[in-house]
């Protein structure tokens, strides 16, 4: 029996008390117990709000703690990391919206992924988001698909809320109600949601396929990137990426084998814009070492 069930059954008692004109001290028994009721609810209610963040609540990024470490903040000043993304952009760019867009089914969703974990496709997935969002006339939203290893939020600093995972469950009826603004112009977000057992399986759901295609419908000049689970030891991220018209896989230069790219990408289907990020790539200038930085090659 709760707290609140034992108080409810405690009131009866002391009403029939009163009723049998029992002493004055139950009748202040009986005002303690409502006290105590009403404050476990006023407090399990502040709980509840506190979170879970309600549908269309804008999140607010800490942009002064993601540019410390090393996300891409527009703050006017010209640097690698961005003149790299912004060439990896442009090829996105091209196959979402110029002429090999008419080859490629679904060419605004892009994937991205990496043969497996901890090779920094979040890194990669923040960065070319917030590169898109700086676009004067495309917006970007970012949807955390890792839904067995999520962390957009931790990297966002976002808390904690309903997301993909609520509404393939069929907890939400709106995607509208799991898509939050940001205070990033042009850019939305869609965390992963609660863990659950059966995540990946529904990441290969006939409403994961009809998400997608509303996704890549709705809003013509939007990019949507799918920040993915790796290709390797996951079937359920290649039924994923059928639904995607490109993928960037992400490799660790000097930590990634060359045989776990090749197996993680001859599985993509051929229909795909497959590109290849060459993450913390280690460079020299003069006697400057350690410097983290991208290479990538892109084919269409």
């Amino acid at each position: 029996m709760s707290t609140i069930e034992k108080a409810l059954a405690k009131q009866k008692l002391i009403n029939k008390a009163q009723e049998l004109s029992v002493s004055t001290q139950n009748n202040i028994n009986s005002q303690q117990v409502n006290e105590n009721v009403s404050t476990q609810n006023t407090e399990k209610t502040i709980e509840i709000n506190t979170d879970i963040k309600s549908p269309n609540s804008t999140f607010n990024v800490d942009l002064d703690d993601m540019s410390s470490r090393g996300y891409l903040i527009e703050n006017g000043i010209r640097s690698s990391i961005k003149d790299e993304c912004r060439q990896i952009k442009r090829k996105i760019l091209n196959n979402a919206f110029g002429k090999a867009a008419k080859t490629l089914n679904n060419s605004n969703l892009v994937m991205v992924t990496s043969s497996k974990p901890n090779e920094g496709k979040t890194f990669i997935s923040i960065n070319l988001a917030l590169s898109i969002a700086l676009e004067q006339d495309k917006t970007v939203l970012l949807i955390d698909a890792d839904v067995l290893r999520p962390s957009l939020n931790r990297e966002l600093g976002l808390p904690d809320s309903n997301g993909l995972i609520e509404y393939l469950l069929n907890e939400t009826d709106n995607v509208s109600d799991i898509i939050y603004n940001t205070n990033i112009d042009n850019l939305k977000v869609i965390p992963a949601g609660e863990p659950h057992h059966l995540s990946n399986e529904l990441l290969a759901s006939d409403k994961m396929l009809t998400l997608a295609n509303e996704l890549a419908k709705r809003y013509p000049d939007r990019i949507v990137i799918f920040d993915s689970p790796p290709l390797i030891g996951i079937t359920e991220t290649l039924v994923l990426s059928s639904f995607m018209g490109q993928a960037i896989v992400v490799a660790e230069e000097s930590k990634t084998y060359i045989e776990d790219v090749k197996k993680a990408t001859e599985a993509l289907s051929e229909n795909l814009a497959v590109g290849l990020v060459i993450n913390k790539a280690i460079r020299t200038h003069k006697d400057l070492y350690g410097y983290y930085g991208y290479g990538y090659g892109y084919e269409k």
